[in-house]
């Protein structure tokens, strides 16, 4: 314990010499990015690239522009298991001298090309291999329709780099065209303005004319079918899946309105969705105009387009202003979040606004329990130095950011923090800053030197130390009380009839959460009885039941978490099931033995966390 409290000191002291460097804009140091922005950085990109389903690569040229801001001789790219075949300068394509550098783990290699101090653009040929972690690749039988081969990217966090050389910091944004050549049966996607139907040729031009991190580009190629939902957004999906896609988000565009009145105009054009395949690893990714969706969110009845709002809320916090290092993640996570609560009170009401809270401060103290009250990770700005910064892609960012705007919002009230909300997008649209950027910014346009204020906000508490500080609100939901007096009776009176009182998604994930350590095997084999939690089709019941079924020897339900672990590659999800599973030997003898029917369709971040949790 000692030696915990050592190192909780340290790190603080550490945070506090982070927060007192004064930064300026487009000069932010990153630990997870070879390039040197400050000499020679980014500015466009034309990318032209042809999709080859039988060697499972992509292969063409990046043209950057670039701004040579030292007028050097050098500018360094990244790159991770590409093939790099050619580097040429300027449209006349003079070829140039490129090296190299040291391959680090999760960081691949640094890619320095030699330039002219006039130098404006520089050509580079290249090719992806299948170690490409950005990249999956599927068989027709691993997609929905299971007709056609699909592809699909992720790039966040450092993963842009496995399929595109780039200079992969969210502190370094571009524009970008591409030129993508695709089988001509199917449809090729970007982060961009989106073709919404096939053509001959299987040729697509993409743009996109505002300026993204490299984390953002994401591509998808398949058998891919387009259906409106309004006059700004729609549907992407395989076509077996767009009619019951389409229903599910007919909100979409009343969240798009929603989500404007509170935080201004939505600037990126359409807003439309992709529903993956299966395999894709997160619930959501907010590639900008074309959101990247898990169809776990799936439900049949509406019930977990929730997740739409935090997505769309990523349009103003991650997308239009961005985290400038993987260790200010909470700005994006934190922010939409709180956007993501906002968006789904003014839709869904505010008794699913409390229940909501309820669950996202459930969360927090789960969290921070399970990593330790004084462990550096459950610090908001944390440190991912020589780490693979996907561990900085935990809920701490966005339950404890989300409770940390809260807190702010309740000491100045909403009538003073929506304005500021939307003030700060505006003042830093298009841009990516640290988490310092956005304490000078609070001080100068909020706490405004009042002191009473800034003790009742805490900021330093909130953003530099460990564990959950004491001015979290406290949250209440009269629903879940009703829920909670439930829990306390049924055993006497019996489950039956309970389907009909506890009837919505937040309201079944209560009563889940909440049961009794002790419930034997046979009373949850009356509870799924009456509410057919394990066959039912709601991914978030499912999940939350599971874990119940693995903890408490709920036996009957393996079949159903196998087909759950087998049929998913969302990492979260999966690795809940998986963590409680290998608490015992008995089940983690299982878990090994589901993961090795389930890995070849999981993504390859998904593969690496559960391979860690099972060592």
């Amino acid at each position: 314990m000692k030696k915990l409290i050592l190192v909780s000191l340290f790190l603080t002291a550490i945070a506090c010499q982070q927060k007192e460097k004064t930064e300026k804009p487009g000069v932010v140091a990153d630990e997870h990015s070879y390039s040197k922005p400050e000499l020679a950085v980014v500015k466009h990109l034309d990318l032209d690239i042809k999709v080859d389903f039988e060697t499972q690569t992509i292969s063409g040229k990046a043209s950057w522009l670039i701004d040579n801001i030292s007028k050097g001789n050098e500018i360094i790219f990244d790159e991770n298991t590409l093939n790099i075949t050619k580097v040429t300068l300027g449209d006349e394509e003079k070829e140039t001298k490129f090296e190299l550098g040291k391959d680090e783990e999760f960081h691949g290699k640094p890619l320095h090309i030699t330039i002219e101090p006039n130098t404006t653009k520089v050509n580079i040929y290249y090719s992806t291999t299948k170690d490409a972690v950005a990249l999956q690749w599927l068989k027709p039988e691993q997609t929905a329709d299971k007709r056609k081969p699909f592809l699909f990217s992720q790039g966040e966090s450092v993963w842009s780099r496995t399929w595109i050389p780039c200079q992969d910091s969210p502190g370094i944004r571009f524009t970008y065209n591409a030129k993508v050549t695709v089988p001509k049966d199917l449809l090729a996607v970007m982060s961009a303005v989106n073709p919404q139907a096939k053509n001959d040729t299987g040729i697509y031009s993409f743009k996109q004319d505002k300026a993204i991190p490299s984390y953002l580009m994401a591509i998808a190629v398949g058998d891919i079918a387009f259906q409106a939902i309004d006059n700004r957004t729609g549907v992407y999906a395989e076509p077996s899946m767009l009619k019951k896609s389409a229903w599910e988000f007919a909100e979409l565009g009343k969240m798009v309105v929603a989500a404007e009145k509170l935080y201004g105009p939505y600037r990126w054009g359409r807003y439309d969705v992709l529903v993956l395949p299966p395999s894709f690893p997160y619930g959501g990714m907010e590639n900008p105009n074309l959101t990247f969706l898990t169809p776990g969110v799936i439900a049949g009845d509406r019930s977990l387009t929730s997740l739409l709002a935090h997505e769309l809320g990523h349009s103003w916090s991650g997308n239009l202003v961005t985290n400038a290092t993987w260790d200010d993640i909470w700005l994006n996570e934190g922010f939409t979040t709180y956007v993501e609560h906002r968006i789904g009170e003014a839709i869904f009401g505010k008794k699913e606004f409390e229940m909501q809270n309820v669950i996202t401060n459930k969360e927090l103290t789960d969290n921070v329990a399970e990593y330790g009250d004084t462990n550096a990770d459950t610090r908001l700005k944390v440190s991912l130095t020589g780490r693979n910064p996907d561990d900085g892609i935990s809920m701490i960012p966005y339950v404890k950011g989300y409770a940390f705007l809260r807190v702010i919002e309740n000491a100045v009230g909403r009538k003073k923090f929506d304005p500021f909300i939307k003030n700060y997008f505006d003042a830093h649209a298009f841009k990516s800053i640290t988490t310092e950027n956005f304490v000078k910014y609070i001080n100068e346009n909020l706490i405004k030197g009042d002191k009473t204020l800034a003790d009742k906000i805490k900021l330093e508490d909130w953003i530099y130390k460990p564990g959950i500080p004491a001015n979290i609100l406290p949250v209440s939901s009269t629903d879940f009380d009703a829920i909670d007096k439930i829990q306390k009776s049924w055993r006497e009176t019996g489950v039956n009839g309970l389907s009909k009182k506890i009837t919505t998604t937040a309201e079944k994930q209560h009563f889940i959460d909440h049961l009794p350590a002790d419930i034997t095997a046979k009373e949850m084999a009356e509870i799924d009885s009456e509410f057919n939690f394990t066959k039912g089709g709601n991914f978030i019941i499912k999940r939350q039941w599971f874990v119940q079924a693995i903890r408490h020897q709920y036996k009957a339900a393996n079949p159903a978490i196998e087909q759950f672990l087998i049929g998913i590659s969302r990492t979260g999800s999966v690795m809940m099931l998986y963590k409680e599973m290998v608490k015992t030997p008995e089940g983690k003898v299982g878990a090994k033995q589901v993961f090795e029917k389930a890995k070849s369709g999981y993504h390859a971040t998904t593969i690496q966390a559960v391979e860690d949790v099972l060592k």
